[in-house]
């Protein structure tokens, strides 16, 4: 059970995760949970993160890990990258004859020769694995079992937040960390803490891919706070101007 957000932002791309695998038998029934990093950073230049079976994600990961070392993705832009992820992992998959639909991910990667923007957030679906970017029309996506809690949150703040376009990576980590939070809070289907975030952003002049420490999302976590408290005072205010209109008198009948 799985909780991923996943951000397209205006200056790099911010993927966040609960921390929750459980275990089952064969009949389904769930007997444990367990603590579980579910987002991994690639040579500081790749963030995947998975939901569904976790050897899966493990062989996903190797997958990206291997193109990537033995530069196969070389000279491609972000269609080729996401073309190659696909196959790669398909391909994996049916080696082993892996049943279709129990895996899927979020990968996040910079690409310099990309025809549009140079970072990119890529959804490869639970259902068949194919790819699809998030871009400036749609810039936000999540996945797992918690994304029936997640996706109205995240319309939420769009007409809240995001009303012009994408966020920038700090308003994306405030958000995806609230989200996440939520979502935690909830534990709908085995969604527990704690929160990882990672974020791909350029630093001196090339992008890089990091996981979030607890202490970064203090500040966020913070803001979170502060509009939680700003809604419950407008709360208040409403109640209050209700509270001080004065009641007018009942109109006067007309005498018999």
């Amino acid at each position: 059970m799985t909780a991923l957000v996943g951000v397209f932002c205006s200056d790099g791309v911010v993927v966040g995760a609960d921390s929750a695998a459980t275990s089952a038998m064969a009949n389904g029934m769930r007997t444990v949970e367990m603590p579980a990093m579910k987002i991994e950073i690639i040579d500081n230049r790749f963030i995947v993160a998975g939901t569904g079976q976790i050897g899966m994600g493990q062989r996903f990961c190797a997958t990206v890990r291997d193109l990537w070392a033995n530069k196969k993705l070389n000279g491609m832009d972000e269609f080729g990258y996401a073309r190659t992820l696909a196959k790669a992992g398909v391909e994996d998959f049916a080696f082993t004859q892996a049943k279709q639909g129990s895996y899927g991910a979020l990968v996040a990667f910079p690409c310099n020769k990309a025809k549009n923007s140079e970072h990119h957030l890529v959804e490869f679906a639970v259902t068949d694995f194919q790819p699809e970017f998030k871009t400036q029309n749609i810039w936000y996506v999540s996945m797992g079992s918690g994304q029936a809690v997640i996706d109205p949150f995240l319309c939420f703040m769009r007409e809240i937040f995001w009303e012009k376009g994408p966020p920038s990576v700090k308003d994306g980590v405030f958000a995806a960390t609230w989200l996440l939070d939520y979502a935690v809070t909830v534990n709908t289907g085995g969604v527990n803490g704690p929160v990882r975030i990672a974020t791909l952003e350029k630093s001196a002049g090339d992008w890089k891919a990091r996981l979030l420490s607890d202490e970064d999302l203090l500040e966020h976590r913070e803001s979170q706070k502060a509009a939680k408290d700003a809604l419950r005072n407008f709360k208040d205010k409403i109640v209050a101007q209700a509270t001080a209109q004065e009641i007018p008198a009942p109109p006067k009948t007309p005498a018999q």
